[in-house]
């Protein structure tokens, strides 16, 4: 019983993420995660909401991508251009209608 055994199997217990919390918080705590201002276009029918966001950029494969709170607001934006309430999507940016050229 005191002799450990060294396990060769994915998925074994012992082949997972340490789950030390200091462990983790470090090694999240040194990825450098940059932020970018930018704006994103919402268009729902004749309206167009122009967003400002913040993408964020690391290392990762997933990046860049909208923090969780930018990405809600972009939902709130089209839902409210949807409803064609345009004083509900001015707050979070500027509306523009379309209108055709030729």
């Amino acid at each position: 019983m005191g002799d450990r055994q060294e396990l060769k199997y994915p998925g074994c217990a012992g082949n997972g993420v340490s789950a030390e919390a200091g462990e983790m918080v470090a090694r999240f705590q040194k990825e450098i995660m940059k932020k970018k201002a930018q704006k994103k276009l919402v268009q729902e029918g004749d309206f167009v909401a122009e967003v400002p966001v913040e993408l964020i950029e690391t290392d990762d494969g997933w990046s860049p991508y909208l923090s969780v709170e930018d990405a809600q607001k972009l939902d709130d934006v089209r839902k409210a251009l949807r409803r064609e309430d345009l004083k509900t999507a001015a707050k979070f940016g500027r509306i523009y209608r379309l209108t055709p050229v030729t």
